[in-house]
């Protein structure tokens, strides 16, 4: 991917002494535009970037992950393809907020992201990511989680709530609802039947697809819930063990 010009390579360890020139600029730089930019957080083989890229060149896709083999797939179509409005950066999602200026990104996606139940820190919707989110995207940015997770998704739900941040959308059986079709009223500004690799293994195991977005305000303290989740029974850890938010009954 080191040849691909619409590929930015900064893990941690790099960026550490080489600093990302172009955060602030991506527009003017490279896209060559004032579309928004619309970031895909974990996007791993790249499939929703690259279709979002497809069907709305109107808008500026990136999408991040840190593994490079798996994004390789979403590099080469979108360079055989000749997409413009689409780049991916390699690197740690912790530091997502070095790549970006404040109020650069429009809306962030986040696609089948590791639920992560064993510690809050390290799922994509905590206070620790939000925050970050706050410096990049814009007034009220949207967040759009698309999940086969239940524990995920009622996390960020609570997480919404509980802050008081704007959901516009909720649905915990995407595709049996009204808003998987493109232009739907409800559905936003977005196609959300576009499916990935990983969407269609659960989809295949007989799992729901939940879609939430929601709305974050630059100000107001921003808090976790105090709540006790019920673990996700076909992943990791078993249904006897309890998640690390504080319990409240």
């Amino acid at each position: 991917m080191a040849s691909y010009p619409h590929v930015f390579e900064y893990p941690f360890s790099v960026l550490e002494d080489v600093p990302f020139k172009m955060q602030g600029c991506w527009n003017e730089q490279f896209f060559h535009n004032e579309n928004p930019i619309v970031v895909e957080l974990g996007c791993g083989r790249g499939e929703y970037a690259v279709g979002l890229a497809r069907r709305y060149p109107d808008k500026n896709f990136i999408g991040v992950d840190i593994k490079g083999a798996r994004m390789w797939s979403g590099a080469t179509e979108s360079q055989h393809e000749g997409l413009h409005n689409v780049a991916f950066l390699r690197t740690n999602i912790e530091i997502i907020d070095r790549f970006f200026g404040p109020g650069e990104v429009s809306e962030i996606w986040l696609t089948f992201s590791d639920p992560q139940m064993k510690k809050a820190t390290k799922r994509l919707t905590s206070t620790y990511f939000l925050q970050r989110y706050r410096r990049i995207l814009q007034a009220d940015g949207i967040i759009h989680l698309k999940t086969d997770s239940p524990f995920l998704f009622t996390y960020t739900k609570l997480m919404a709530e509980h802050n008081s941040l704007p959901i516009e959308v909720c649905t915990e059986d995407l595709y049996s609802s009204t808003l998987d079709g493109e232009g739907g009223a409800e559905a936003g500004s977005f196609d959300l039947s576009i499916r990935t690799y990983y969407e269609q293994q659960w989809i295949d195991r007989g799992m729901t697809i939940k879609y939430l977005r929601f709305r974050l305000p630059q100000e107001g303290e921003l808090t976790e819930p105090d709540a006790d989740i019920e673990l996700d029974d076909y992943r990791s850890y078993n249904r006897s063990k309890r998640s690390s938010l504080v319990t409240s009954r």
